[in-house]
């Protein structure tokens, strides 16, 4: 396979306290249009290496590698953001911020699900971008300085983001239109049994989505 031709590559952020349907939510329709013929490559990764990551509902889950640049698209979950462990743990470290706005940097786009979209702001790379994240972070996200905006998905072009937990789907779905067409999407939704939810207009000014 030639370079021009090379499959998508979407590299799923695990840590320990991650939400299990903001990873397991994407994967699921992102794996659904790989086996459908979609030129996806799709991997868990961890910051260093871990013999396995067990998810705020105690899901023990073992990583496919270790987090390594030049990904096309970097998928961070939510999950645990007011505690000490998951996103609160990981705001607290820090451990992801330099990693993040290197991805940025570098041309991958960085995604989020629900409380994902903190460790985004807290690593400086939002901008003014539109930005979205679970209902009960809104106000938290912010005050970290984001433009929140009220929606399932939200595409600002290099930054994408997702509400709350089940929307984590509607990411996935999106990120194969994105990625492979609406056709495929449209397969993959249908596979799952599920009603998508396509992203509003972003506002004007906020960023718009990217081709």
């Amino acid at each position: 396979m030639t370079a021009s031709h090379r499959p998508v590559r979407v590299d799923l952020v695990l840590f320990d306290g991650c939400d299990d349907l903001d990873v397991f939510g994407p994967l699921e329709a992102l794996g659904i249009a790989r086996k459908g013929g979609a030129a996806l490559e799709v991997a868990t990764v961890t910051l260093a290496a871990q013999e396995s990551v067990v998810t705020n509902h105690g899901v023990r889950i073992v990583p496919a590698g270790v987090y390594r640049p030049g990904a096309d698209y970097l998928v961070v979950p939510g999950g645990g953001a007011g505690g000490t462990s998951g996103v609160g743990a990981q705001l607290a470290s820090g451990a992801w911020y330099g990693p993040l706005a290197e991805a940025m940097a570098s041309g991958t786009t960085l995604v989020s699900v629900c409380t994902g979209a903190l460790l985004l702001a807290g690593a400086g790379v939002l901008g003014g971008r539109a930005v979205t994240t679970h209902h009960a972070s809104l106000e938290r996200l912010r005050g970290m300085g984001a433009t929140v905006v009220t929606e399932r998905v939200v595409d600002a072009g290099d930054v994408i983001s997702a509400g709350g937990i089940t929307s984590g789907i509607d990411l996935g779905l999106w990120l194969v239109e994105r990625i492979a067409g609406r056709a495929a999407a449209d397969r993959a939704a249908k596979v799952l049994e599920y009603e998508r939810f396509r992203p509003a207009a972003v506002p004007a000014g906020e960023g718009k989505p990217r081709a």
